[in-house]
């Protein structure tokens, strides 16, 4: 990957706010401060201690701003506000980036333009201000919360005084850490190597290879299209080493649909709490982390629900803001599993001030993968880390306000996954079975839910309330 792996790195973090360009806020109210605080203060909790856990310190400056900003002391009701805390809520997504990448946070730089600047994104006078921050902080890398396109990051090498990685490479490197499945590496290498064709132009005479005997005094072949053509060569085994995982997964999904179990996919922003979900509904032993994309190859488990039909719970990769398209289009035949899904379960994180726009980046992405259309059910994770009035507020929105660790609101969410779910649908009817088909009494008591029984000579009569599949078979002996 070019510029090498930021892990372990101390990083100077980049952060440019476009005041032309700002997009639209998606969010609703801005909610109270000091809940915005308290909510802020339970994440990075949690955070720490699992950074702890796994070896890494969090440093000490890593919230300073070096580029200093009249409109941080702005009150909440400020217009200012408003913009500030996009910037700065955007900015702490980014520190955990850096924390999952095993990065050291040296120094933050924050900077507002009207528009991006063509050739380095922050201007010239930006740059050298950058790179003297970058040698007094003996950083070995420069962090861009933005991509850059191959000119700028060419450019941003040759003036500063260390390697330079743009938000989507930093991702990539992410998932490259995390991919531990054949299927996942496959995927991120194709990401990858995506990412860094178009940028291996412009690397000069360096790449230039002399030819050698008659008629080749010219330059010959140029290092550049050697490289080019190399990564063609593996970007084309890469698809098609992919396209023989989806026909596996499509073969496997052909013998389970032959058994009618419906399936659900857990869906949502990346440090939601999906695994810990999936973890309290299946017991399935994924990873449980509060570092993003710290569960990144996709798990399939059985689970039953109240109505005692079977479903596939499948724990995905989560979404982020801004999500590399190479991630979407490398990762389609991990992403199948969400589009077969019959229903899907939107976990957003209730602590998060971004929840809103948490919540429009992963739609943004369920269109791309057109899904939206499916039945969605909305789960309002971490309310552990919620004031009792604040959770009592979230019962007005219509979704599911759940704690997955600490096991809150799971009933709830089980019984509205039962009113979902279209396939194989649960019916109630009434049996009159000879006690002497214990085969049949089992079956039933196993698989559906006894409303009432009682006993008629040497029959046993009943209300059976179960799937539609399993009391089909027992037709006959149905009164």
């Amino acid at each position: 990957m070019r510029g090498g792996r930021p892990g372990g790195d101390r990083a100077v973090l980049i952060a440019v706010d476009f005041t032309a360009q700002r997009r639209a806020s998606v969010r609703g109210p801005v909610r109270p401060v000091a809940q915005l605080r308290a909510a802020a203060q339970a994440r990075d909790a949690v955070l720490a201690r699992d950074s702890l856990a796994d070896g890494f310190a969090e440093p000490e400056d890593a919230g300073q701003d070096l580029t200093q900003n009249s409109a941080q002391s702005a009150p909440a009701g400020n217009s200012a506000a408003g913009p500030l805390f996009d910037l700065q809520a955007s900015l702490e997504e980014f520190r955990e980036l850096v924390v999952s990448a095993g990065g050291e946070v040296a120094a933050e730089i924050v900077q507002r333009r009207p528009k991006p600047d063509p050739a380095t994104l922050i201007g010239s006078g930006k740059v050298e201000e950058i790179a003297g921050v970058a040698a007094s902080a003996r950083a070995d890398v420069v962090l861009f919360d933005h991509d850059l396109t191959p000119t700028q990051l060419r450019n941003l090498e040759n003036a500063l005084p260390c390697r330079v990685v743009d938000r989507t490479q930093l991702i990539l490197d992410i998932f490259a850490r995390h991919a531990r499945t054949r299927e996942g590496q496959l995927q991120v290498e194709l990401a990858q190597l995506e990412y860094l064709l178009p940028r291996l132009t412009g690397r000069g005479a360096a790449m230039s290879q002399l030819g050698g005997g008659i008629g080749t005094r010219g330059p010959g072949e140029t290092q550049l299209e050697t490289d080019r053509r190399r990564i063609q060569r593996r970007l084309q085994h890469l698809k098609d080493e992919l396209e023989n995982v989806r026909r596996i997964r499509s073969q496997q999904r052909q013998r389970r649909e032959s058994v009618p179990v419906p399936a659900v996919a857990l869906v949502g922003y990346t440090n939601a709490g999906k695994s810990t979900l999936f973890n309290r509904l299946t017991q399935g032993g994924v990873l449980e982390s509060a570092r993003m994309f710290a569960t990144l190859d996709p798990k399939l488990k059985a689970m039953l629900l109240p109505s005692r039909r079977k479903i596939l719970l499948s724990d995905t990769v989560g979404f982020i803001r801004d999500l590399p398209h190479t991630l979407v289009t490398s990762f389609r035949a991990t992403l199948e599993e969400v589009q077969k899904a019959e229903v899907l379960v939107h976990v957003q994180d209730a602590s998060s001030e971004m929840r809103d726009e948490h919540k429009a980046e992963v739609e943004k992405v369920l269109g791309e993968l057109e899904v939206l259309g499916k039945p969605r059910i909305g789960v309002l994770n971490k309310i552990d880390l919620l004031a009792e009035d604040q959770r009592e507020a979230l019962k007005t929105n219509g979704a599911v306000a759940v704690s997955a660790k600490e096991g809150w609101g799971i009933a709830g969410l089980l019984a509205r996954i039962d009113e979902e779910l279209v396939a194989d649908p649960v019916v109630e009817q009434r049996f009159e079975i000879p006690q002497s088909e214990g085969t049949v009494l089992a079956a039933l008591g196993a698989g559906a839910v006894i409303r009432d029984r009682e006993f008629v000579g040497n029959s046993v009569r009943m209300t059976v309330a179960g799937p539609a599949s399993l009391l089909g078979r027992y037709r006959g002996f149905r009164l």
